[in-house]
C-alpha cells in the first residue's frame, strides 16, 4: 500500500493474488487491508489537507505537471504492466496512459484560474464574491476495466482543487496503480495521495463512512453505487457516482454500411465490451437490416483474439471467468427466448488458458430479454430492426440507464432530433466512444450522479462559499429596533 508518502510493505494476515487474465499466470500479491489501514491512510490525508489546500494554485499545478512527466518517463513499462494485469490489447492501454498523462496536465492548468467569481452587489459600498473551495479528504473507489483512466479522472481534478485523496483500486487490478504511486505520488507532499488495497466490504465501506471523509467518488456497478449512497447519504457526504449503462446505437438508412459496421464493432467490443459506455443495444433501419447484419457478422468473425501483449491482437480476454460465465448466461437465456446467434458467443478452441470469449452477434432479440435490459459488460452485439425514427428514439430511451448513446447518419434532421430527445449524458454522432478533455462525462437516470472531465469535472470537487462584504460597515436602517 502507499500511505503518507511511502510504500508500506509490512506483512498482512491476508493477501490478494493478482493473475493475468490472458494466461491465468500469477502476477503478484497485495495486502488485503483492514479498518486500521484505512484509518491510517485517511488520517494521513486529513493531516496533509490543510497544507495542500493553502498551497498556491501555481505550485499545485506544477506538482501535477511533474506527475504527468513521471508517467511519461515510465510510459512503456506502465502500459505493459497494465496489459498483463487487465488484459486490454497494447494499443488500448497506450491510449489509456496517454489520457492519464494529458488529464493531469489539463487539470493542472485549470487549477491556475478556477477560484470563483465576483457578482454584482445589492447596494453601493458592498462587495460580493463566490469562492470555490475543496471538500477535504476524498475517497476514490475505482473499477478494474480502466483502472488508471478512471482513477485519474477523479484524482487530477480533486488534487487540482486542493483536496487530498485516498484511493482504493479494484482487488483485480491494483498493481499498476501502486506502481504509479511509487514512481509519481512521491512528488506530492506526504499524505496528499494514498493507496489502500483490499476488499470492498473490509476497506471500501470504511472509506465511505469514515467521519474524516467529506466526499466519495466511485465508478462501478449500480448495485454498489446504491450501497454507497445508502451509507454516505445519512452522513450528508458529497457523492460522485458513475454507475454504468446499457448504451444504444441507432443506425440510420443513409449510412455507408462498412463505416457503420466498423464504428459499431469498435463501440461494442473495445476492451472486450467491458466498458460502461459499450454499445449494448443496436437499432438498425429495417431497409438495410439484413445486409447490415451480414456485413457485421463477417467483420466481427475476423477479429483476432489473443494476449494483449501480442502484436495484432484485436480482442483480449475478459477479466475473470465468472464475468465470462455471466455473459454466456445472458446469451443462452436470450437463445431460449427466441434469439439467434449469427456468429461467436463461444470459448475459442485455440485458447486453453485465459478468459476468452468470441464476440457474438445476435438477432431476433426484444426488450423483454435480460440481454436487452441489464448491463452485459462483455463482447455481445444484439440488433433489432426499426420502422421509423420515432420508434428508434423510443427504443433507445426504453431503459433505466442513460450514460451514452450513438447515432450513425448524415441526415441533420435525424441528428437534431436525436441529441434533443435522447436521454443520455453523452451523445456521439458518427464517432462513438470518443471523449474530450473539456467535455463533461456522466450519465442520466440510473447511470449516476455528477460529471467527470471538463470544467464541470473540476467543479464536482469544489464546494461554493458566498462572501457578502459591506466595506463601509455602518448602521443599517433595517436593523432593530423597528
Amino acid at each position: 500500500m502507499f500511505i503518507d508518502g511511502k510504500i508500506i510493505e509490512e506483512e498482512a494476515t491476508q493477501k490478494i493474488e493478482i493473475i493475468n487474465p490472458a494466461t491465468e499466470e500469477f502476477l503478484g500479491k497485495v495486502p488485503a487491508g483492514n479498518i486500521s489501514d484505512v484509518d491510517r491512510a485517511i488520517t494521513s490525508a486529513r493531516r496533509a489537507y490543510d497544507g495542500w489546500k493553502k498551497t498556491p494554485a501555481n505550485a499545485r499545478a506544477d506538482a501535477l505537471h511533474q506527475v504527468a512527466m513521471k508517467l511519461r518517463d515510465h510510459h512503456d513499462d506502465l502500459v505493459r504492466l497494465l496489459t498483463m494485469e487487465e488484459g486490454k490489447p497494447l494499443p488500448e492501454n497506450e491510449e489509456e496512459l496517454w489520457w492519464c498523462e494529458e488529464t493531469f496536465d489539463y487539470y493542472a492548468e485549470l487549477a491556475r484560474h478556477e477560484r470563483g467569481l465576483v457578482i454584482p452587489p445589492g447596494e453601493v459600498g458592498q462587495f460580493n464574491f463566490v469562492l470555490r473551495e475543496p471538500w477535504g479528504v476524498v475517497s476514490c473507489i475505482v473499477p478494474w476495466n480502466y483502472p488508471l483512466l478512471l482513477l485519474v479522472w477523479k484524482i487530477a481534478p480533486a488534487l487540482a482543487a486542493g483536496n487530498t485523496v485516498v484511493i482504493k483500486p479494484s482487488k483485480m487490478t491494483p498493481l499498476t496503480t501502486l506502481r504509479i504511486a511509487e514512481i509519481a505520488f512521491d512528488l506530492l507532499p506526504a499524505g496528499v495521495a494514498n493507496v489502500i488495497t483490499g476488499y470492498g466490504s473490509q476497506v471500501g465501506d470504511q472509506m465511505v463512512t469514515h467521519p474524516d471523509v467529506s466526499m466519495v467518488a466511485f465508478t462501478g456497478s449500480l448495485a454498489v453505487g446504491q450501497r454507497i449512497a445508502g451509507l454516505a447519504g445519512p452522513m450528508m457526504k458529497k457523492m460522485h457516482l458513475e454507475l454504468g449503462g446499457k448504451d444504444p446505437m441507432v443506425i440510420a438508412p443513409d449510412v455507408e454500411i462498412p463505416v457503420a459496421v466498423s464504428a459499431l464493432a469498435y463501440a461494442a467490443l473495445i476492451n472486450t465490451g467491458q466498458v460502461c459506455t459499450s454499445t449494448e443495444r443496436v437499432y438498425v433501419h429495417q431497409s438495410i437490416f439484413p445486409h447490415f447484419v451480414e456485413e457485421l457478422a463477417s467483420f466481427v468473425s475476423k477479429l483476432r483474439l489473443g494476449n494483449g501483449l501480442e502484436q495484432g491482437t484485436d480482442i483480449g480476454p475478459m477479466i475473470r471467468n465468472r464475468f465470462r460465465e455471466g455473459v454466456e448466461e445472458q446469451i443462452a437465456e436470450a437463445v431460449t427466448e427466441g434469439a439467434k446467434v449469427v456468429t461467436g458467443g463461444k470459448r475459442p478452441a485455440d485458447h486453453e488458458k485465459g478468459f476468452f470469449l468470441e464476440p457474438a452477434v445476435l438477432v431476433d432479440v426484444h426488450h423483454s430479454m435480460r440481454l436487452m435490459k441489464e448491463e452485459t459488460f462483455g463482447p455481445v452485439i444484439p440488433l433489432m430492426p426499426y420502422r421509423n425514427f420515432d420508434q428508434a428514439i423510443a427504443l433507445a430511451n426504453d431503459n433505466p440507464y442513460g450514460l451514452g448513446a450513438s447515432l450513425m447518419t448524415h441526415d441533420a434532421r435525424f441528428v437534431k432530433r436525436f441529441f434533443e430527445e435522447i436521454q443520455a449524458g453523452t451523445v456521439w454522432i458518427n464517432d462513438p466512444l470518443t471523449d474530450n478533455f473539456a467535455g463533461p462525462f456522466g450519465g442520466m437516470k440510473m447511470s449516476g450522479i455528477g460529471r467527470e472531465l471538463g470544467l464541470e469535472g473540476y467543479h464536482e470537487f469544489t464546494q461554493l462559499k458566498h462572501v457578502h462584504w459591506d466595506i463601509e460597515g455602518g448602521l443599517k436602517d433595517y436593523w432593530f429596533p423597528y
